[in-house]
């Protein structure tokens, strides 16, 4: 591992005064470079935001100048990375589970290519323990841990530490939905027209990418990164800023728990870069990009994917659907999902109302209700994805089940916002057809936290 030149600042380290912290390094957590020149993030390497700091600063124009930024850890936190740092592996099992509770888990495992399948049940079933338990089946039952020859002790270890490097008092960005979007994940790799070619690599990436797609999320999304001068706002230069963090905070985690360490050194490199790919690809901002280019695919029919370059813009297409699926469940798992998210918007509409900031695109709660949100994301965002996903498909009975709970949905909540008005006596933007270019990139830019 290489040494950075840094100047100590308390308990943050920086590359230089000019600069906010391109290195955040806390009780052993660093940034790490390894052999592929890929950087990449300790976990746990995101620091908290302390929003008591913005107080002080946003009339003064140094919001997180090293003068003001601390990092600021959990107990809970501290004890674990400390503790892993060490080597000291926690004595109390993972899976402390009643019999009785283990059995249901195992029984739901048995169906979790089903369309309906409840991780919140699951994820209560397993002791809060929904994404480790998940992809520990779903490597085995994909044939990965013989394919790649993984020690299973140390896939558990990295899925631990993924499972918790994701924040679980944010409501939505949890490892609740890193297991949905993985469940999800697992059904796409299942459908017909992808499965016969995808290679045992493409599985695992699959999986992986759907796993830590959203590590160490801080709950509020790039454009408040950006306003408050976070320092990985200024690391990755305002360009997918939570991606990028996801993928080099997932990149340490591998290298940490060294789970491919034996596998050659130019096929980890692959690895890493291909994770990156699929990772990025989840950023919102892009989603005219990758819409673009599929439907271009799709009418000339000139996807091949005996090559590896088309299966892994399926995959990503794939990952994308898995990412924002939610409004394609069914009603009650999607109804919850839907008032989760709404609430991390809502927080971090508060916290920018509270230290005088402006208020970012349907995080006002006073402003945008949970319907309007909902409807305008399946209009502009969720619907066009999934209608070509389905033509890619050939109209699969997953893709139709799909587009029929979605349409459902969307009903349910044109219901629910028509309550909304006649009860205010007002009327509400319509977002049953094709919307305005500023209407879809509002939606866009507010999607995802």
């Amino acid at each position: 591992m290489s040494c950075l030149m840094v100047e100590r600042c308390g308990e943050i380290l920086f590359e230089n005064p000019d600069q906010n912290a391109k290195c955040v390094c806390m009780l052993g957590d660093v940034r790490l470079r390894g052999q592929t020149g890929v950087p990449a993030e300790r976990r746990g390497s995101y620091p908290f935001i302390d929003f008591r700091l913005l107080n002080n600063t946003t009339h003064s124009g140094e919001i997180g100048t090293k003068k003001k930024v601390k990092r600021l850890l959990s107990f809970q936190r501290y004890f674990h990375a400390s503790r892993l740092l060490r080597g000291i592996i926690p004595q109390a099992p993972l899976h402390l589970l009643d019999e009785d509770y283990l059995g249901q888990a195992r029984h739901m495992l048995s169906k979790v290519g089903m369309w309906d399948f409840d991780i919140f049940l699951f994820d209560r079933l397993t002791n809060g323990n929904s994404l480790v338990t998940l992809l520990c089946h779903l490597f085995n039952t994909h044939g990965l841990i013989h394919h790649f020859k993984l020690d299973m002790v140390t896939l558990h270890r990295f899925l631990v530490m993924v499972q918790e490097d994701y924040h679980g008092q944010n409501p939505y960005h949890n490892a609740v939905h890193a297991a949905d979007v993985t469940q999800a994940m697992h059904c796409y790799l299942k459908e017909p027209k992808l499965a016969s070619f995808l290679t045992p690599l493409d599985i695992m990436l699959g999986l992986l990418a759907a796993a830590a797609h959203d590590v160490d999320h801080p709950g509020v999304n790039q454009p408040f990164l950006i306003k408050t001068n976070h320092h990985l706002a200024n690391l990755y230069q305002n360009m997918s800023v939570l991606e990028n963090h996801h993928w080099r905070s997932t990149i340490g985690m591998l290298r940490e728990s060294r789970l491919l360490a034996h596998l050659p050194k130019e096929m980890t490199q692959d690895i890493e870069q291909q994770l990156g790919s699929l990772i990025l690809a989840t950023d919102i901002n892009r989603q005219n990009e990758f819409l673009t280019r599929l439907k271009t695919h799709l009418h000339n029919k000139d996807l091949r994917l005996e090559d590896a370059h088309d299966r892994h813009f399926m995959l990503q297409i794939a990952l994308k659907c898995a990412d924002i699926c939610n409004p394609c469940r069914i009603w009650e798992m999607s109804k919850q999902w839907s008032e989760r998210v709404c609430e991390e918007f809502y927080r971090q509409g508060d916290l920018e109302q509270k230290f005088e900031l402006e208020i970012s695109p349907l995080c006002n709660q006073q402003k945008d209700s949970i319907p309007s949100i909902q409807i305008g994301f399946m209009t502009y965002i969720v619907e066009p994805l999934f209608r070509e996903w389905a033509r890619f498909t050939g109209n699969s009975s997953l893709s139709e089940n799909m587009l029929s709970h979605l349409a459902h949905n969307k009903a349910q909540w044109k219901s629910l916002l028509s309550k909304q008005h006649r009860r205010r006596g007002s009327v509400g933007p319509d977002h049953s057809g094709a919307g305005t270019e500023k209407e879809e990139q509002t939606v866009a830019e507010g999607a995802a936290p």
